[in-house]
Order: structure tokens, then C-alpha cells, then sequence
């Protein structure tokens, strides 16, 4: 699929793809935050769909609302892209070593994904800490009214504060396992779909142009993000809870909180904001892979 080490263009084309995703997709990730925070607890449901939720969130705090959380989730995902896309690249070419590139291979993606999503898990837990108490914080009166902090800046020296260094690293778990199943259904999906489509176009005139690749770009890394938010869901909900409840104390297993939400509002609940989730999957990763093989054929990264 490559060749060669990019070595610090590999992690500059991945920050220009955590950028991509995160100015595509947060307002979608700030609905699906509210909708598993505020549509799992006790009290049932405050809103009736994404769209709904949106819609309040636009009524209430206009389109600042929907970027709640943004300054932090910038600075995450481009530290997180960067790491995960290098990473990613140089590992396989480790794990394939001196074997011809003959297309796609499990043994190599996988690893390859799984060791570079578990890397980037430390970086991502504290980040996402302070962007979902961000975006939980709101004046909709269907919710609970949360404002605790000015700032993400005051929110991760609030959260230290009283919750010890350790605190900030809440959720550890579930990240951990969202980031290296996610990765791994992401990547093999997106390299499967990308080799074969691109077989097809071998001997096409179409093959090399620009818009083509663009097309490509957005259509694999699309649905490699479809299919990553489908398997992942449910341990994003538990990372949502998990890392948002205001008691120290709150259980931090990630299994053991996804049997407590189906207890309280069953399989639904587990996979809380399921339409925004989706609906940001699509266009959110297809901006990140079109940023991503754009900025390596700017920098002159070979990719076959």
C-alpha cells in the first residue's frame, strides 16, 4: 500500500486529518454526547432523536452550542491523528518488512491498527475527559442545567483539582478498547476497500486523476467509518458515562457500566446517539482520509 519511511510527513498528514475530522464532525459529536449523557440516566429520556437535540441545542445556545468542547477536541485529534496515522503507516511497513506489497493483509493491518489505537489512547482519554464535560454543559431546560466550567482549560485544572492527576485519565479503560477495535474495523475496511477498488480502475484512463482519488478517498474512509462507529458504539457510551458522572466514586469498567445501561434503558441505550454517530461517521472520516492522502502526495509520500 506504501512505500517508504515518511518519517515526520507520515504524522504531519495525519494532524491535517484529525483537523479534517474534527471541523467536519464535532457538531455531531456534540449531539451524540448530550443524547448519552442525558438519554441514559434515571430520569429516561429528554430527547426524543439526534435532530431534536440538535435543534435545542441551536434554540438555546445557537451554533457556538454545537462546537462546545471544540478548542480541546482540535488540540486532541490533531495530536491523536498525527500519532495514529505514523504510527500506523511506519508499523506495517515494519511488520511487512522486505514481503512484497501483494495487497491488503489482516495479519499486518490488525496489529498494526490495534497498536497504534492503544498508543494514542493515553493521549485521547484526557482530551475527550474535557470535551464531553464540555459538551454536556448547556442551557436547555429539558436537561439538567450543568456549568461547571468557563473554559477547557478550567475544566482539566478543575477536574485535577479534586479528582488527583489520575482523575484526568478517567475512562482509561474504555477508551483503550474503543481505540483498538475501532482502529482495527477502521483501517481494514478502508485498505480492503481501497485496494480493490482500485484494481478495478488498473487499466481505467480514469486511474491517477485527482477527482477520482478524491471520490475514493471519501468513499472508503466513509464507510471504514460507518463500519468502526457501528462495532464501537456501545463502548463509546460507557467511555460518555464514565468520564461525565459527577462522582468520583462511579464504576470505571466499561463492561460492568454497558450491563448497568441495559438494565436502565436496554439496548437503545447502549447505543445512544446511534443517528448523529452515523450521520458524523460518513462525512467526519472521509474528510480525515481525503486530508490524509492529500497532504501525502503534497509531501511526497509514496502510496501505491
Amino acid at each position: 500500500m506504501g512505500e517508504g519511511l515518511g518519517g515526520y510527513k507520515e504524522y504531519v498528514a495525519g494532524m491535517m486529518a484529525g483537523l479534517a475530522t474534527v471541523a467536519v464532525g464535532h457538531p455531531f459529536d456534540t449531539v451524540k454526547v448530550k443524547l448519552q449523557k442525558h438519554n441514559t440516566d434515571v430520569q429516561g429520556l429528554r430527547y426524543k432523536n439526534g435532530l431534536h437535540c440538535a435543534s435545542r441545542i441551536l434554540q438555546t445556545e445557537g451554533v457556538k452550542g454545537l462546537y462546545s468542547g471544540a478548542t480541546s477536541s482540535f488540540l486532541g485529534m490533531a495530536f491523536e491523528s498525527s500519532l495514529m496515522f505514523g504510527i500506523y503507516s511506519q508499523a506495517k511497513l515494519f511488520l511487512r518488512g522486505t514481503s512484497p506489497d501483494d495487497g491488503p493483509r489482516p495479519e499486518i493491518i490488525v496489529p498494526s491498527a490495534v497498536f497504534g489505537g492503544a498508543i494514542i489512547s493515553f493521549v485521547l482519554c484526557p482530551t475527550e475527559l474535557v470535551k464531553c464535560r464540555m459538551q454536556i454543559q448547556g442551557t436547555d431546560s429539558l436537561v439538567p442545567n450543568i456549568r461547571r466550567y468557563n473554559s477547557p482549560l478550567d475544566c482539566a485544572v478543575q477536574t485535577i483539582k479534586k479528582e488527583g492527576v489520575t482523575g484526568i485519565f478517567r475512562g482509561g479503560s474504555a477508551t483503550l478498547l474503543r481505540e483498538c477495535v475501532g482502529n482495527a474495523v477502521f483501517f481494514t475496511v478502508y485498505e480492503y476497500l481501497r485496494y480493490h477498488i482500485h484494481s478495478k480502475l488498473e487499466d481505467s484512463k480514469l486511474k491517477g486523476g485527482y477527482l477520482v482519488d478524491m471520490g475514493i478517498g471519501v468513499l472508503t474512509g466513509g464507510l471504514g467509518g460507518i463500519a468502526c462507529w457501528s462495532a464501537i458504539l456501545p463502548l463509546d457510551v460507557a467511555k460518555t458515562i464514565i468520564q461525565t458522572s459527577p462522582d468520583k466514586a462511579t464504576e470505571r469498567n466499561p463492561l460492568k457500566v454497558l450491563s448497568l445501561i441495559h438494565k436502565r434503558a436496554g439496548i437503545k441505550g447502549c447505543y445512544a446517539g446511534l443517528g448523529p454517530t452515523i450521520v458524523r461517521a460518513f462525512p467526519a472520516n472521509a474528510a480525515a482520509i481525503v486530508a490524509w492522502e492529500f497532504s501525502m502526495k503534497i509531501l511526497g509520500i509514496k502510496r501505491d
